[in-house]
């Protein structure tokens, strides 16, 4: 899912002030390193290269109000939908969207999720499902 997206896109990006300490090992790391490396931070320039790079941002888990991931709502679903028969592809790829539409609270899937449960109620009442 993520991976096409590089990691440089979880950094914020923002440079940061270094205290006297910090230069003076910022010089000790850059005057240490091999030319091959020393010719890519001189393309970035000097200052603007940051060894002291924050860590990626970890990613955003998005979670319903039962505190489940769609990966996690998407398999219990699954698990108890193998044991009414066997599905497809198309069934669970369906699962899937409603899923991510849901958690990720697009109007459409909202729809969909709104409908589904008043028609099951109209069956009910009707007669047609017990």
């Amino acid at each position: 899912m993520y991976g096409s997206i590089p990691a440089t896109v979880f950094r914020d990006g923002t440079p940061q002030e270094l205290n006297d300490e910090q230069e003076k090992l910022k010089r000790e790391i850059y005057d240490r390193m091999n030319p091959r490396r020393r010719k890519f931070v001189d393309r970035l320039g000097y200052d603007n290269w940051d060894p002291f790079q924050k860590p990626n941002d970890p990613l955003d888990l998005r979670t319903d109000i039962s505190k489940r991931t769609t990966q996690q709502l998407i398999n219990e679903f699954l698990h108890d939908a193998a044991k009414k028969g066997p599905y497809g592809k198309a069934y669970s790829k369906g699962a899937m969207e409603c899923a991510l539409g849901v958690i990720n609270k697009d109007e459409k899937y909202m729809g969909i999720f709104d409908f589904c449960r008043w028609y099951y109620d109209l069956l009910k009442k009707e007669g047609h499902i017990q």
